[in-house]
C-alpha cells in the first residue's frame, strides 16, 4: 500500500536534526556539464567531518573509500545526501528508501520529468521525504553543526535567523553575507526543485523550532498558493517571515521556469498573498538581511513615531527624509524631554532630529538616548554615531548598548555612517542586542519592517 504525503513537521526534522547521515557520491565520475564531481564529494565529506556532531557515513558507489553498498553500513542512517547524476541518484534513492533513510537531501540537478516522477513515486510508496533535486548546497543547522555545503570551512555562527531558499545561488549569496557579517544563523535550507518537501513543510518546520526567530524566504515560484498562504499565517503569528520573490519580470519569469522548475506566477497575486498571510516583502538580498538581524535582536516597533539621535546633522537629515518616504513619522519629543536635554548641554537644539554635536562621546549619548527611549511620544530610535568629523571613539557605542537594554520594549538601531566607521563601531557591537547598519536609509528600512510585523500581529489578534 502507497504511504500517502504527510503534512506534520516530524519527518522534515531529519532534515535537520538527523543522529547519523550517509554521504553518497564518487570518488570517479565527474560529468561533463553538472555538479557531481570528486571536487564536490570530498568538500562536502570534509565539512561534515569537521562540524557534524552525529555520526557520518561515506559511500562511494566506486568501491575505492569507506563502503561501496548501503547494506555495509553498521547502521541505518536517518538522512542521506546523494551527489551523483540523476540515473544513479536514483538507485541510490531507491535503496535508501528500501532500508529505512527518512529523508533524502539531493544535492546534484539535470533532472528531467520522468526522472522527477521516478522519485515522487519513492515517496509516495516508501514514505521518504526528499529535498531537492538540484538543491545544490543541502542543508546547514549551526546547532548540530550539519552542514552539506560544498564551500570547504564555511559555517555560519550560531543564531536565530533561518533561511530557506529556492535557489542554490541565492542561498549561497545570503550564506556569503551572513558569514561576512558575523549574523547569527540558525539553519539555512535551499530547495531546489521542490519534488516532495518545500516552502510550507520548512515553514512548519520552523514555527516549531525553538532555535528560529525570525524566517528569511527567497522563493521563485509555488505550486499549492492557498496551502501556502495558509501555514504562513498561522507561523506569522509567532514569527516573522521576511520573502524576497525572484521572476517578477516576464523575462525572468521565463527563466525561474526553467532554472528550478517553478511555476512562478503573476507578481501581483504574489504580492497580494504576502499581504493576506502576513509575510513582509523585501527589494533585495541585502533588505532581506538586514531586516532579520532588526527582528534578530529587536522587538517590534509598536508604533510610527521615529526619534533621531546623531553626532552630525546631515546623515540625520538624510534619515528624518528615509523615514517619512517609509511611511513613518518623526517623534515628536515632549517639553519635559527638550527641556532637560537643552538644560544639560546648553549648545544642542532637541528638536528631532536630535543634534549631540560633533564632540559627543558615549556620556552624552547615554544621557540623551535614556530620556529619548523614556519619551511617551517616541516608539522607535534611529542612533547615528560617526567617527569621521567627530570625536566619537568605537568603544563609546558600548553605552548605546547599555541603555537599549534599559528600554527593551523600544527598537533601536545604530548607524556609523560610511565603510571603516561601520567596521570599527561593528566590531564592538556585533555581538550586542543592537543591529547596525552602513547608512541611514537601511536602518530606516529596517524599522519598517518592524512597524509592518507588529501591525500584522495586531491585524491578526
Amino acid at each position: 500500500m502507497e504511504i500517502e504525503k504527510l503534512s506534520g513537521v516530524s519527518e522534515v526534522k531529519f532534515l535537520f536534526e538527523p543522529r547519523s547521515v550517509v554521504l553518497i557520491g564518487s570518488g570517479k565520475i565527474r560529468e561533463k556539464v553538472g555538479m557531481t564531481s570528486p571536487w564536490l564529494f570530498e568538500n562536502v565529506i570534509h565539512n561534515m567531518n569537521k562540524f557534524f556532531e552525529g555520526k557520518t557515513f561515506v559511500l562511494d558507489i566506486e568501491g575505492e573509500r569507506d563502503y561501496d553498498k548501503l547494506d555495509d553500513l553498521p547502521e541505518t542512517p536517518d538522512l542521506g545526501v546523494i551527489m551523483l547524476p540523476p540515473k544513479a541518484s536514483i538507485e541510490q534513492s531507491e535503496r535508501c528508501a528500501k532500508i529505512g533513510v527518512k529523508a533524502l537531501v539531493m544535492i546534484t540537478g539535470g533532472y528531467k520529468a520522468h526522472n522527477r516522477r521516478q522519485l515522487t513515486g519513492l515517496r509516495r510508496k516508501y514514505g521518504i521525504r526528499i529535498l531537492g533535486p538540484n538543491t545544490i548546497l543541502g542543508v546547514v543547522n549551526t546547532v548540530n553543526g550539519l552542514n552539506t555545503t560544498f564551500e570547504r570551512d564555511v559555517m555560519p555562527k550560531k543564531g536565530n535567523i533561518s533561511v530557506i531558499s529556492q535557489s542554490g545561488g541565492v542561498g549561497a549569496l545570503l550564506l556569503d553575507l551572513a558569514c561576512f557579517y558575523d549574523l547569527g544563523i540558525s539553519k539555512f535550507a535551499f530547495m531546489g526543485e521542490k519534488i516532495d518537501i518545500n516552502d510550507v513543510d520548512l515553514l512548519r518546520y520552523f514555527n516549531e523550532d525553538p532555535e528560529t526567530k525570525v524566517i528569511c524566504l527567497y522563493m521563485e515560484g509555488v505550486e499549492k498558493g492557498r496551502e501556502f498562504v495558509e501555514a504562513a499565517r498561522e507561523v506569522v503569528k509567532k514569527k516573522p517571515i521576511l520573502a524576497l520573490k525572484g521572476g517578477v519580470t516576464k523575462e525572468a519569469a521565463r527563466r525561474a521556469k526553467s532554472h528550478t522548475a517553478s511555476i512562478a506566477g503573476s507578481d501581483i497575486v504574489f504580492d497580494a498573498a504576502f499581504k493576506k498571510a502576513g509575510i513582509i516583502r523585501v527589494g533585495d538580498a541585502e533588505e532581506l538581511l538586514n531586516a532579520a538581524i532588526a527582528f534578530a535582536k529587536q522587538p517590534p516597533l509598536g508604533g510610527d513615531n521615529v526619534a533621531i539621535v546623531s553626532n552630525v546633522g546631515g546623515p540625520a537629515i538624510l534619515a528624518a527624509d528615509a523615514v517619512v518616504k517609509n511611511g513613518l513619522k518623526l517623534a515628536p519629543l515632549s517639553e519635559k524631554t527638550r527641556r532637560k536635554i537643552e538644560s544639560r548641554y546648553l549648545g544642542v537644539e532637541a528638536t528631532n532630529p536630535v543634534d549631540l554635536i560633533a564632540d559627543a562621546r558615549a556620556e552624552r549619548y547615554s544621557f540623551v538616548l535614556d530620556l529619548v527611549l523614556s519619551d511617551p511620544n517616541v516608539d522607535g530610535v534611529l542612533v547615528i554615531n560617526m567617527l569621521k568629523s567627530c570625536f566619537f571613539e568605537p568603544e563609546d557605542a558600548v553605552a548605546i548598548a547599555e541603555i537599549a537594554k534599559k528600554h527593551s520594549g523600544k527598537p533601536v538601531v545604530d548607524v556609523p555612517a560610511g565603510g571603516e566607521d561601520f567596521t570599527m563601531v561593528y566590531q564592538v557591537l556585533r555581538d550586542t542586542s543592537i543591529p547596525v547598519y552602513n547608512l541611514p536609509e537601511k536602518a530606516v528600512k529596517a524599522l519598517k519592517t518592524l512597524r509592518a510585523y507588529h501591525k500584522s500581529v495586531q491585524k491578526a489578534k
